[in-house]
């Protein structure tokens, strides 16, 4: 029995980079989609939210000069980008998806609906969130806590390249801490760089679990959906 059977699984647009900084990497494309292919082979019902910095981050240097909504509008259409490169690489692997985006765009992808998203997942369709909350001023970090929440998902599985919440940078500190298990209450208080204030807010008032784990190691995704401790689990704790 999997551990969790509906998963939102957050990527950062820097994913799909990979060791270029910027742009779509297809290896790291297709090697996610492999992990998620796998994952659906168990029975597990998954959504995706990809953030878009890896073409355009609406706090970069580069929109420092610029009406900061409408960089967030150019940040949102660059999760679109990364959502359509992701559901080409996972219906080349024979994964039926689906994109829907909180911007209307009618020719690329499906209005969000909750309802047909849940229905979409039934199906065992792989469901990509683009577009971010099509809000300013939120992050892909909130939208993926937002949907998350909406569609009743079991967890938040945030992939990043690093094996879980540390006590600092272990990449530029090598002595931090990694921890095992924390509340949200202690990611607020220590100011840890899990996902955003509003994001971790919205997750504990719904107590939706959030793990953080290393996407970039092979199989980790499906280690941690039979069980297997995996990463950080980010809950209510001892609050």
């Amino acid at each position: 029995m999997l551990q969790y059977k509906r998963i939102l699984l957050k990527l950062s647009g820097e994913a799909l980079a990979g060791d270029e900084g910027y742009g779509i990497d297809a290896r790291m494309v297709d090697r996610y989609a492999e992990e998620i292919k796998k994952a659906l082979e168990l029975g597990a019902e998954i959504a995706l939210v990809i953030g878009g910095g890896n073409i355009f981050r609406g706090l970069s240097s580069a929109a420092a000069t610029m009406d900061r909504v409408q960089a967030d509008h150019m940040g949102m259409l660059a999760t679109v980008i990364n959502s359509l490169a992701f559901q080409d690489a996972l219906e080349r692997k024979g994964v039926f998806t689906r994109l829907m985006s909180a911007i209307k765009m009618e020719q690329v992808a499906e209005p969000f609906i909750r309802r047909r998203a849940i229905r979409h997942l039934e199906k065992g369709r792989v469901v990509i969130f683009g577009g971010g909350t099509g809000n300013p001023y939120f992050t892909t970090d909130t939208a993926a806590s937002l949907r998350a929440v909406e569609i009743e998902a079991d967890v938040i599985v945030k992939g990043t390249r690093v094996d879980g919440v540390y006590s600092s940078d272990p990449e530029k500190n090598p002595a931090a801490e990694m921890y095992r298990n924390i509340s949200y209450i202690d990611v607020l208080k220590k100011n840890l760089r899990v996902m955003d204030l509003t994001a971790i807010t919205l997750c504990r008032e719904n107590l939706l679990p959030i793990v953080v784990m290393n996407m970039n190691v092979e199989g980790n995704f499906v280690r941690l959906l039979n069980g297997e401790t995996v990463g950080t689990l980010v809950n209510q704790g001892e609050e």
